[in-house]
């Protein structure tokens, strides 16, 4: 059959097809928790089309799929990346769709222009495609994402057990005065260890009872606690030592300051192009503004956790 004999419909649809393959568009996904939407435009920034999708495996699939029917996708702007994002961007890394973060607009844009799920998707492939939106994603899947989660956990262990020490400490102030007297000038950890062995007097005082038995309940909360705390710490240094060895030999570095610093840098440190740029996103990069509060910007954990002593370099994730 040639191509003359071909019926006009067909004809139209494997041009379009043809037109399609030659041509380059970008990809702009605003990410919920639920569904994502997606705006694709060409490249002269033409909307060609928004759609919404499922935030599963196989909704990544069929963003994907659906993108790539208006062309070859140059690259992709994604908000929240180290969110409701991260899944997504993983997905698009692994089918080599070049990444960006993209910012959410500001105010004065939203204002202009509205407030939708399209829109914002919009936005964000606008900002992929003019170079506005330029920063890399991290890329989670690593020793750092490691670390993330064990730090994350040890942290909420702590708080923890911090609070259940004060509310041990509170029972004991209004405990029966014999209880009281006993326990109050023992140590912080004899005071919990004793607490843990309290039995219920049962002599008829309901007051005194439900005392012990609080009293031990929070003792041994916070016994159990500690043994999280302990094992959290063990697994977080493992993860330093493979992600970073050199970095637990700095003085005054120790695993949890480090943890900080490599969780800020990711598990793709190429994302850094300087020492001035992980100092930026650490937050105390001087600033230009007088004015400036300092410390306004960056990452909290990793400013609060850089090393006190003088270092040349950041080591190497060797």
């Amino acid at each position: 059959m040639t191509t003359l004999s071909m019926p006009a419909a067909f004809r139209t649809a494997q041009a379009a097809r043809a037109a399609a393959a030659l041509r380059s568009v970008v990809l702009g996904v605003d990410t919920h928790k639920d569904v994502h939407v997606a705006a694709v435009l060409d490249h002269l920034g033409g909307l060609l089309d928004t759609r919404e999708f499922p935030a599963t495996a196989a909704g990544y699939r069929q963003l994907l799929d659906w993108a790539r029917q208006f062309g070859t996708v140059l690259r992709a702007g994604v908000e929240c990346t180290g969110s409701y994002g991260a899944g997504l961007a993983r997905y698009l890394a692994t089918q080599r769709v070049p990444v960006v973060e993209v910012n959410q607009p500001d105010r004065s844009a939203r204002r202009r222009r509205g407030k939708t799920d399209a829109v914002d998707a919009e936005a964000a492939a606008r900002a992929a495609l003019s170079g506005t939106a330029r920063a890399l994603p991290k890329s989670g899947d690593g020793q750092v994402e490691v670390l993330r989660m064990l730090r994350l956990a040890k942290n909420s262990a702590v708080k923890a057990r911090t609070q259940a020490l004060n509310q041990l400490k509170a029972v004991l102030v209004n405990a029966p005065s014999d209880l009281r007297e006993e326990l109050e000038p023992l140590s912080t950890a004899l005071l919990v260890r004793r607490c843990a062995e309290l039995v219920d007097p049962r002599d008829g005082n309901p007051a005194a009872d439900t005392a012990a038995f609080t009293l031990r309940l929070l003792a041994q909360r916070v016994l159990r606690l500690r043994q999280e705390v302990t094992e959290l710490g063990r697994r977080m240094t493992a993860a330093v030592r493979a992600s970073a060895p050199s970095l637990l030999e700095r003085l005054g570095i120790g695993p949890d300051s480090a943890a900080a610093l490599l969780i800020t840098a990711g598990d793709n440190p190429e994302r850094l192009s300087s020492e001035a740029s992980f100092a930026a996103l650490c937050g105390p990069a001087p600033s230009r503004s007088p004015r400036a509060r300092p410390g306004a910007v960056g990452s909290t954990g990793a400013g609060t956790g850089r090393p006190t002593g003088r270092h040349d370099h950041m080591p190497s994730a060797a």
